[in-house]
């Protein structure tokens, strides 16, 4: 199990051609598919071949002739190495190896080939993780099949071509991460889909999606689009804040968030080269080979010639090491003062933009402070108009009310008057009353006196007659003087 830049090898049992013949793979009524896959890192060379799997679809008994090899299928890309072998912890002392690959078509998806110690192994792990959901959040479940066998079928290389398989394979000596030699009967094997081989319970640590050696991810990244307009074409990348735009052949987004935040480095997704757009030229000086994936210097373009360096005198084909140390050297410098720059133009950008905030801050502060007295100050005078009204109506009512008790007085004053001169005619009525019963009285024992006295007519005649005369006059006098002071 290795990996080199030339040629990609690994267990012989996983891509070792085989002669399949038709129909002794399985029992009777149990079908089988084929699914190719490929592995390997694209930009280099990439491994192809086919699995041949038990169907599990139509019938749930075991196959008969199943080996102690399996297939994982459609893993979904977020788990990394770690969290798949966290999933199959229970079962990692028996597993003899494991080994990523890519299937055709599922571009968000890869598949794991495990080879057991042995069947009953096997048979407890499909039993146990088959139809099981990958975790409690997810609604993908973990599909199990026993593989009949692994077929390769060729690989290509930096020049795209497919070449027969190797003929021999070289044992990968050692584990990157704990250099100890990969055996895989002392510990499980698990080959990543770059070809890059581990420990199990050495890449189990290891937390990234990415390969530990080449870092070459299994997740594919997604297609970018500009942020602004959408397209996907002449796209640029700020390598300070990661905004990405359009060129200026575009409709130049690019351009447009550098003159808004003086972000002058963009860096250009097809050629991965940097560009200044302050000096107005591309500031990029190493770029990564397309044939094995190293860093190597950009080759600048010959004054002598269009095709560049080394059609001409000015090539030199025998650059000793130490000057290419020494040029990496200086264009490390040369970045490093170029960041300082940058960091110093975008430190000054950013206390700029601060002090604006701080400026806008204080005044919305401000503005809403006058604001809120204002109101406040609105709702204090409309208060106090309402007292206000509300003073002046009890002032009016004030004054309505002494004027009603002034007429009330008067009015009382005159009921006083009129019940006072009413009592007094009573009192002066009541006394003529009496006088007048005093009158009767007296004339009625004066009739009784004559009746006594009717013996002496003539006596009698002489001295009552003036005494009626005298009552009769006096009764007059005063109905007259009681008339005259009414």
């Amino acid at each position: 199990m290795s990996s080199s830049s030339s040629t990609v090898t690994g267990d012989d049992k996983f891509l070792q051609p085989e002669t399949v013949i038709a129909g002794d793979h399985s029992a009777p009524n149990m079908s089988t598919e084929a699914i190719s896959f490929s592995s390997g890192n694209p930009r280099i060379e990439e491994t192809r071949g086919v699995m041949h799997l038990f169907s599990n679809d139509a019938v749930s008994t075991l196959p008969v002739e199943r080996k102690p090899l399996v297939c994982v299928l459609g893993v979904p890309n977020h788990m990394t190495y770690a969290d798949f072998c966290q999933f199959c912890a229970s079962f990692i002392h028996h597993i003899l190896e494991m080994r990523i690959v890519r299937n055709d078509g599922m571009e968000d998806r890869y598949s794991v080939l495990i080879r057991f110690d042995g069947q009953d192994s096997t048979d407890k792990f499909y039993q146990h993780f088959n139809n099981r959901q990958f975790n409690s959040l997810e609604e993908e479940v973990c599909r199990v099949l026993f593989t009949v066998d692994v077929q390769f079928t060729g690989y290509s290389g930096s020049l795209d071509h497919v070449q027969s398989p190797p003929a021999s394979s070289t044992e990968q000596p050692s584990c990157p991460v704990c250099l100890e030699r990969l055996d895989q009967d002392t510990s499980g094997i698990l080959t990543t889909i770059c070809n890059h081989s581990f420990h199990c319970s050495c890449i189990s640590k290891w937390t990234d999606s990415s390969c530990p050696v080449c870092r070459y991810c299994q997740q594919q990244p997604e297609t970018s689009t500009c942020f602004i307009c959408q397209t996907s074409e002449n796209l640029w990348i700020c390598v300070l804040c990661g905004f990405v735009g359009c060129g200026r052949y575009k409709r130049g987004h690019a351009i447009i968030h550098w003159k808004e935040t003086q972000h002058c480095y963009s860096l250009e997704l097809e050629t991965q080269r940097v560009w200044d757009y302050v000096g107005d030229n591309y500031v990029h000086r190493l770029i990564q080979s397309k044939t094995d994936g190293k860093l190597v210097e950009l080759k600048s373009h010959c004054l002598h010639a269009n095709d560049g360096c080394g059609s001409c005198d000015c090539a030199d084909s025998g650059i000793s090491e130490a000057i290419l140390s020494c040029k990496a050297e200086v264009i490390v410098n040369e970045y490093n003062e170029l960041l300082r720059t940058q960091l110093e133009n975008q430190k000054l950008y950013y206390e700029t933009l601060l002090q604006q905030v701080n400026e806008e801050t204080e005044r919305e502060i401000a503005d809403a402070v006058n604001k809120a007295v204002m109101q406040k100050r609105q709702k204090m005078q409309a208060k106090l108009d309402r007292c206000v009204k509300e003073q002046k109506f009890l002032e009016d009512l004030n004054e309505n009310l002494l004027k009603n008790q002034e007429i009330w007085k008067a009015k009382l004053l005159e009921v006083e008057e009129r019940e006072k001169k009413a009592l007094r005619m009573k009192n002066d009525k009541i006394q003529a009353l009496e006088e007048q019963l005093r009158d009767l009285m007296a004339h009625l024992e004066a009739g009784k006196a004559v009746e006594q006295l009717s013996i002496s007519d003539e006596i009698n005649d002489t001295t009552v007659l003036p005494k009626a005369l005298e009552s009769s006059s006096r009764k007059e006098e005063k109905d007259s003087k009681n008339q005259t002071s009414s």
